[in-house]
């Protein structure tokens, strides 16, 4: 049979829409393909389709219509929408209160709740989130100078200057020079993510400033230990945003009390309350605690998030009051 106008509508309705599943001209991922002599022209909307999948498709779409009568030659054009992607900035005034455990928890949490979530890992001097999502040794590439994000069995895609510079390799870079790291980061191949949570190094430094000008992020989540040292750095962080005229979402309470495995016995090396406490005199939200528990650091070590294991963990509460922040800004 030869091919005509309903012909190739009916083959390219075919072939599957990678996102939602029916038919390429059903789910309207192709318009009308026309047909004019032995051409065929079809326009692709490959909006949310990362680099691979989009060149498969477009594969399959040539393939299928060059084996119909008629056709010698198939003309594909490809076009997009630029999707409203948010960032949330995860920052802290110090180290070592367990921020990166947290971004890569709360990403992982967000995609169970069926967010389309990436990771950037933003702290270029010290990367650590390819441990923790267990993406060590994956490279990633560049298509048409853009980076494309190294997917994990996390469901998250992500980002990290760990994945492009040899382990345990120091970076003596000035402040232009990572800021600009880290804008290849984020202006990366994400395609269908929608929301982007960055990893940021500790302290208010030129990282943090270059991403604030450059990216706008929609909000920040602030990572403190109920130490009251800790505390004082992050109200630092709160006030580097807030002068950025950039939303503050909350306060999470890192390491809050420890159980004993022996004897059950809670106890609080770090304090109690103090992030709680912080968050009421500062006048923005409490999202929630996170315990100092060793297996979180054991999981964490071992590249396997917490986040990810059957039944619901600390890390969810904190995912669905950002995500009831979102909405809230949605609305």
């Amino acid at each position: 049979m030869m091919a005509d106008q309903t012909r190739l509508s009916e083959t390219l309705d075919s072939i599957s829409d990678p996102l939602s599943g029916g038919g390429l001209v059903t789910s309207r991922r192709a318009a009308a393909p026309r047909l004019s002599g032995n051409k065929a022209s079809v326009i692709l909307d490959v909006t949310g389709l990362d680099a691979d999948t989009r060149q498969r498709l477009e594969g399959e779409v040539r393939e299928r219509l060059l084996a119909l009568e008629g056709v010698d030659e198939v003309r594909v054009a490809l076009t997009a929408e630029k999707l409203e992607r948010r960032i949330i900035a995860v920052g802290s005034g110090k180290g070592g209160v367990g921020k990166s455990t947290l971004t890569a928890n709360l990403a992982v949490a967000l995609h169970r709740l069926g967010v389309k979530v990436g990771l950037v890992d933003a702290d270029i001097y010290g990367p650590s989130l390819p441990r923790l999502m267990s993406a060590e040794g994956k490279r990633p590439v560049a298509i048409e100078k853009q980076l494309q994000p190294v997917e994990t069995e996390f469901g998250v895609p992500m980002l990290s200057m760990g994945q492009l510079v040899e382990p345990g390799r120091a970076l003596a870079w000035r402040g232009p020079m990572a800021g600009s790291a880290l804008g290849q980061l984020v202006d990366a191949d994400w395609g269908a993510v929608e929301l982007l949570l960055l990893d940021l190094p500790p302290g208010t430094g030129d990282v943090q400033l270059s991403m604030i000008q450059k990216h706008r992020p929609a909000g920040a989540v602030i990572v403190s230990t109920p130490q009251d040292l800790a505390l004082m750095d992050a109200t630092r962080a709160i006030d580097l945003f807030r002068q950025a005229a950039v939303p503050v979402v909350g306060i999470v309470e890192n390491m809050a009390g420890y159980v004993c495995p022996h004897c059950g016995e809670t106890s609080d090396p770090f304090g109690t309350g103090g992030a709680q406490a912080s968050a009421e005199a500062l006048d923005i939200p409490f999202l929630g605690r996170i315990p100092l528990d060793i297996g979180i650091r054991l999981a964490s070590d071992a590249g396997r998030p917490p986040a990810a294991a059957d039944g619901e963990s600390p890390f969810e509460p904190v995912a669905r009051a950002l995500m009831d922040w979102l909405n809230k800004r949605n609305a």
